[in-house]
């Protein structure tokens, strides 16, 4: 698979500058036009060894706003795989434009009850799936496995001259892989997406652990900032993103990477670091579901990447 190198942007703004915090960003969001972000260091290593398998067919799970089902379709149509992508809850009349891209993309969407898809780790549900689609190369939601955590601890530049590494958080699969990287190096804080946060320490523990045999104790959770929970986002959240991108501009969707900035930017206001600290935010990109929040919530706006 072919390798891109991201760009690292420094912002530039007076808060910064009144801390006396260097913030440079980790631009994974402009790596590939619709492969773009965390996504592509988690599927890299997956697709090979698909490939290594004899498999022509990848079949994944998520949500209808995905960004993971997203990536999947565009990396199927990028490497010549077909794909399937399991969906929770009934099919809606009309597709969001998430799934639509999936199914223009190619991908087959099948749809399940959200009690079906509870049990989708079971090995009757398995079966019924083999049963459906013959063989096929299977991804978990989200993407996060052993080969996820390999891709993503290929993420930071070398060498790294900076003192904190931060990072939004959904499975938890993204920061492990910079946890094993890092190799107890650095600090890193995580902004978790989702409500009640703190049980991904031991999810997190749980994934480096199987990886490397190596649980890591520089890193910490803030849990903050989740804005009542996954995909949940307020007027607040949302002047603040576009804000941002009007002053920089760096595009940033309301469900990961806003929420890592807004939290961040709150931290540095409470003169949580050091004058002098250095931070690298990596951008995870995950920007396709914009347009898909905008058509959800009409009223809380998002105004970049419109028009």
């Amino acid at each position: 698979m072919r390798n891109a190198s991201p760009i690292i942007q420094q912002l530039d703004n007076a808060r910064l500058n009144q801390a006396r915090v260097a913030v440079s960003v980790l631009r994974l969001d402009k790596m590939y036009p619709d492969l773009s972000g965390n996504k592509w260091y988690k599927l890299k290593y997956n697709l090979q060894q698909a490939r290594a398998e004899g498999k022509s067919t990848l079949l994944t799970f998520g949500g209808a706003y995905s960004n993971h089902i997203y990536a999947t379709a565009a990396a199927g149509k990028l490497y010549d795989f077909d794909t399937i992508g399991i969906i929770r809850g009934e099919r809606p009349k009309t597709l969001n434009p998430t799934l639509r891209f999936a199914e223009a993309y190619g991908m087959q969407l099948h749809f399940v009850s959200r009690e079906a898809y509870r049990n989708k780790e079971s090995d009757l549900f398995t079966e019924q799936l083999q049963q459906k689609f013959g063989s096929f190369y299977r991804l978990p939601e989200g993407g996060t496995n052993g080969l996820a955590i390999k891709g993503c601890s290929e993420i930071l530049p070398t060498p790294l001259e900076y003192d904190f590494i931060c990072s939004s958080v959904g499975t938890g699969g993204t920061l492990a892989g910079l946890l094993v990287q890092l190799a107890g190096q650095k600090q890193v804080l995580g902004f978790p997406a989702l409500k009640g946060g703190n049980f991904l320490y031991d999810e997190i523990n749980q994934l480096t652990t199987n990886f490397n045999n190596q649980s890591y104790t520089n890193y910490q959770l803030v849990t903050d900032y989740h804005f009542g929970g996954y995909a949940k986002a307020n007027a607040e959240l949302i002047t603040f993103i576009n804000h941002f991108y009007q002053k920089h501009p760096i595009p940033l969707d309301p469900v990961y990477n806003g929420k890592l900035f807004y939290g961040l930017y709150d931290l540095i206001q409470q003169q949580y670091f050091r004058e002098g600290t250095r931070l690298l935010v990596i951008h995870t990109g995950g920007l396709q579901g914009i347009t898909g929040f905008n058509e959800r919530y009409p009223n809380k706006k998002l105004c970049i990447l419109e028009g």
